[in-house]
């Protein structure tokens, strides 16, 4: 059985959350966030060549929050690429990443499904409350939809905090990359799967199985 499919059984039952996250995966450590001067994490220095890995399509709820409406959001977009930053509000360096994020949301975000996920529980009985969350969102420049994942349906992926992903509209992963990374990285990685999704030819496979932050 997938690991995806053994979360979401736990999920359902109420143990992924709170508690249960840190049955599941253990508390928080340095080892889970950034560990380098730049935040960068994974053995690898934070790439990862997904290659041929994919999602289907997941109901995410999102909350309101600045930039961001309370709903649900289908994730992956499939009628426009997706980049996900998935973070968590007890991660140093997702902090530290935000600014970036802001930048690159701002250049391109318009063009993308643009999400920021976390998969704390989150509730008047979760890690944090949803008035928490939104202050922290706040806090930090979020203006872009924000999603929660409490039952790690797309965050079973995700072993580094943060993790970066753009996703094509056929929910293949074209780039995924743990760390801290520049808004220029970041933008030039959703021209990449933009330019893919309209024909073009896309070294953001090759790039991202190299090891290097670009």
């Amino acid at each position: 059985m997938r690991r995806r499919d053994i979360l979401a059984g736990l999920g359902s039952l109420g143990i992924v959350g709170g508690a249960g996250v840190a049955a599941v995966y253990g508390l928080p450590t340095g080892d889970d966030f950034g560990d380098g001067a730049d935040g960068s994490t994974g053995d690898d220095g934070g790439d990862s060549g997904d290659g041929g890995d994919s999602y289907d399509p997941v109901e995410i709820e999102t909350v309101d929050a600045p930039g961001s409406e309370a709903g649900t959001v289908l994730v992956p977009a499939t009628d426009r690429p997706t980049f996900v930053d998935f973070f968590g509000t007890w991660c140093p360096p997702c902090k530290e990443q935000m600014p970036a994020l802001a930048e690159a949301h701002e250049r391109i975000g318009d063009e993308v499904l643009f999400i920021s996920i976390t998969s704390e529980s989150v509730g008047e009985d979760g890690m944090v409350t949803e008035a928490e969350l939104a202050e922290w969102w706040d806090e930090h420049g979020g203006q872009w939809t924000v999603g929660l994942d409490p039952a790690a349906q797309l965050s079973y992926r995700v072993t580094k905090y943060p993790t970066a992903m753009t996703i094509d509209t056929s929910g293949r992963i074209r780039w995924s990359a743990s760390g801290i990374k520049t808004a220029d990285e970041i933008v030039s990685k959703i021209e990449a799967v933009l330019d893919l999704e309209d024909g073009g030819e896309s070294d953001s496979d090759s790039d991202s199985e190299s090891g290097e932050d670009a």
